[in-house]
């Protein structure tokens, strides 16, 4: 029987935490094989059957799967009773425009979409609580992560002391590649540069009329390594660093086993990171 490969984390007895890979679905192309994204130009067929696929791998009901039209803001939409009782589309429009999700319901997964950008997930078992957020690079400097962690606070009373975190599969700082505005957009947020980016410097290119011989060229760009700030945020916060787990997975050096935007184009497949309380503590 067809199933999803997937990335579990061990976040505690309490959770289901996990990011799928590319595989065990029945999407084709560069949305092959297993995307539940609706907003990239997948297959709504395909969708459906891939969640239908995820939801009987955790045992849930499908409109217990949810998750937002994220838009590299810093919103966090709380998931209650009363989401949960909207017809699909009701819920679709509820959450558009949030880029983050959390709730204190067991059996619903939460989760958030990416292909580059950094999933985070966020378990707080002395209240019972998780969280879900994608952090792209300017969802990272407005520190969505820090807003996160409030948004939890506020709604369940978490104490970031008490808090575990997943870093999940992202692109490396070796791999991210920006520009001088994204590294001034960084540090004029306030972040410490020196732990957070490097500039890679490359010599020649090839001369492509003449394979014997290369043009004379030094480029210089600067690196983010948006895993490692996303993980300081969380620190800043309170968060213990050794209750911070990062999966060390680069997307983009790995594109055949995860999507990568960099690698595929924007038309292509999203990574999904999701985070369940179970019913039962087992």
């Amino acid at each position: 029987m067809m199933q999803p490969q997937l990335d579990f984390y061990d976040m505690g007895s309490g959770v289901v935490a996990f990011s799928s890979t590319r595989k065990g679905g029945c999407s084709e192309g560069n949305y092959g094989e297993f995307n539940i994204n609706r907003y990239c130009g997948d297959n709504e067929a395909h969708i459906c059957r891939n969640r239908e696929l995820l939801c009987r791998q955790l045992g849930i009901a499908d409109d217990r799967l949810l998750m937002p039209h994220q838009v590299h803001l810093t919103k966090t939409a709380l998931i209650d009773g009363a989401i949960l009782k909207r017809t699909t589309e009701e819920r679709q429009q509820l959450l558009d425009g949030y880029d983050a999700l959390m709730t204190d319901i067991p059996g619903v997964c939460i989760g958030v979409s990416t292909a580059d950008c950094i999933p985070l997930l966020l378990y707080d078992s002395e209240h019972r609580a998780v969280c879900a957020v994608h952090a792209g690079w300017r969802g990272t400097v407005a520190r969505i992560a820090v807003q996160s962690v409030a948004a939890m606070t506020e709604a369940y009373g978490t104490r970031p002391s008490q808090l575990r975190a997943q870093i999940g599969p992202g692109i490396s700082l070796s791999s991210f590649e920006v520009g001088d505005e994204v590294y001034q957009a960084f540090s004029e947020a306030g972040f410490d540069m020196s732990t957070i980016s490097k500039r890679f410097t490359h010599h020649s290119i090839p001369d492509q009329w003449s394979p014997t011989r290369s043009l004379s060229l030094i480029t210089s760009k600067w690196h983010i390594d948006l895993p490692e700030c996303n993980r300081q945020q969380l620190m800043a916060v309170g968060v213990p660093a050794q209750a911070i787990s990062v999966s060390g997975v680069c997307t983009y050096q790995q594109p055949d086993r995860y999507f990568s935007a960099r690698r595929l184009g924007i038309r292509s497949g999203r990574i999904f990171t999701g985070i369940m309380l179970r019913e039962q503590i087992q």
